[in-house]
């Protein structure tokens, strides 16, 4: 390429972008084809398909005071530049879409996406739309045999109330599923999810979010319960079942990362979000299981922090710990983490416990339990309450700089405590000194002795022997 070309190569672009800009939108909602249409068509039907779910406005969108905020000047939805995007994704709101669908979005009039102008787009659309209408089909006649079976008295049913107990469950799971197929096609839907404004009280919108959870980031946290030995340390069993991200400071952090001390002073947030309708409370528990004890040569448990009563539903997954009530939910307060020189690394675990349906937990009796904080047990706090896990997320800490100031400051002792490794002694028996040279050091060889190497544990003087 000429010097010439490369300077007007970047001209040339800006002057084809301009030109796009200026486009009429008419000219974007013609068809493809310009033939004359068919006269075997059916024409199109009065009754218009379900009104697609309107794209929320940017206002509406806006992350509420509880969600990470975008950074000032970074547009979600046309954002292209690599260290904007990394920067959205570290705060917790990733870009929406892909790169090439914002640069178009960007340089081109949005049109809605059920509006594309692609004959073939359109016309598998009515086909998706067809399945939908005989899912809802389904739905209703499934829906008339449950009611129809409710009212049917449990004598005049073969099996009796089991039997019909155990029909109703088969239905009901048959309408969910029915729920999710109904939707499970739809490009709307699915462009919705990708972008992050589904609404999570939608059965299909949970059952997506749920399936991408089970990729990648459950393998990660469940290989992290293993790799770190949270069972059977911490618990005897243990799989989870909620999604479970934690933030400090509006910065994602990834399972068993070791964090700074200063980082870790203030509470995070957690973003717990279930799967399953319906609110429910739960309990958040985080705790040290590397607290060690010279006395005994091992190590403690020790309570960081402790809430219950703590409202959780699929469409309010965000829980600041340092927001809970301090009257009704908080029972033990945040502690920093921190760790003593010397010490190996400490894993601080953050539990999320479901509580029965309907029952708070007293939390002034929690106080009293656990306001010591030294020797938690999670196991003995599950069997006490009839608590369930369901999610787990971890991180570690190691001395560091500033540990000594934020023990300082949280009121905690030791930080000019040191510990080292006690050095084992073999209790192999010394080895007699082997080899060429080592047999030929008595007077006999004498001659030999400049041709030697020094060998060690042997001095070099003349006329030595060897016991």
């Amino acid at each position: 390429m000429s010097s010439c070309q490369r300077v007007a190569r970047p001209i040339t672009r800006s002057l084809q972008q301009s030109h796009v800009s200026h486009i009429s939108p008419f000219a974007l909602g013609r068809a493809f084809s310009q033939s004359a249409a068919r006269k075997d068509e059916v024409p199109p039907s009065t009754t218009s398909a379900p009104a697609a779910e309107p794209v929320p406005s940017p206002a509406s969108t806006a992350a509420s005071p509880s969600e990470p905020k975008a950074p000032s000047g970074v547009d979600r939805d046309t954002v292209t530049a690599y260290w904007a995007e990394r920067r959205l994704i570290k705060q917790g709101t990733p870009p929406v879409g892909s790169r090439r669908r914002r640069a178009a979005i960007k340089t081109s009039e949005n049109i809605p996406f059920e509006q594309l102008p692609y004959q073939a787009f359109q016309e598998a659309r009515k086909i998706l739309q067809e399945d939908r209408q005989e899912k809802l089909r389904a739905l209703q006649s499934t829906l008339a045999s449950i009611k129809k079976l409710e009212e049917t008295p449990a004598d005049q049913l073969p099996g009796g109330e089991r039997k019909k107990n155990m029909r109703l469950t088969s239905l009901r799971a048959h309408v969910e599923e029915l729920k999710i197929l109904a939707d499970i096609n739809d490009p709307i839907v699915k462009r919705k999810f990708e972008d992050g404004l589904g609404d999570m009280n939608k059965p299909i919108y949970r059952h997506l979010a749920e399936k991408k959870w089970r990729g990648y980031p459950f393998r990660l946290i469940t290989q992290r319960i293993e790799q770190l030995n949270i069972v059977p340390d911490v618990l005897p069993k243990f799989e989870p079942t909620v999604d479970v991200q934690m933030y400090f400071r509006q910065d994602k952090v990834e399972p068993g990362e070791i964090l700074p001390s200063l980082v870790t002073e203030k509470p995070p947030r957690l973003k717990v979000q279930v799967f399953n309708s319906g609110e429910r409370l739960m309990s958040v528990v985080v705790m040290d299981s590397d607290v060690p004890n010279a006395e005994t040569d091992s190590f403690d448990r020790r309570c960081h922090y402790l809430a219950a009563n703590v409202p959780i539903s699929p469409d309010q997954p965000s829980l600041p710990l340092s927001k809970v009530n301090k009257e009704t939910q908080l029972a033990v307060p945040w502690l920093p983490a921190f760790s003593q020189m010397g010490a190996p690394y400490h894993r601080l675990s953050v539990f999320i416990l479901e509580q029965k349906p309907g029952e708070t937990l007293d939390i002034a009796k929690l106080k009293e339990l656990y306001s010591a904080r030294d020797g938690f047990s999670l196991k003995s706090f599950r069997d006490k309450f009839g608590l369930n896990p369901v999610g787990f997320n971890i991180f570690r800490t190691v001395w560091d700089e500033g540990t000594a100031g934020v023990m300082e400051r949280a009121g905690v002792p030791g930080a000019n405590i040191q510990f080292k490794h006690k050095r084992v002694y073999s209790l192999k028996g010394e080895k007699k000194q082997r080899g060429w040279e080592v047999k030929r050091q008595k007077p006999k060889y004498k001659s030999l002795w400049k041709y030697t190497h020094r060998i060690r544990g042997l001095p070099r003087y003349k006329g030595r022997k060897l016991d």
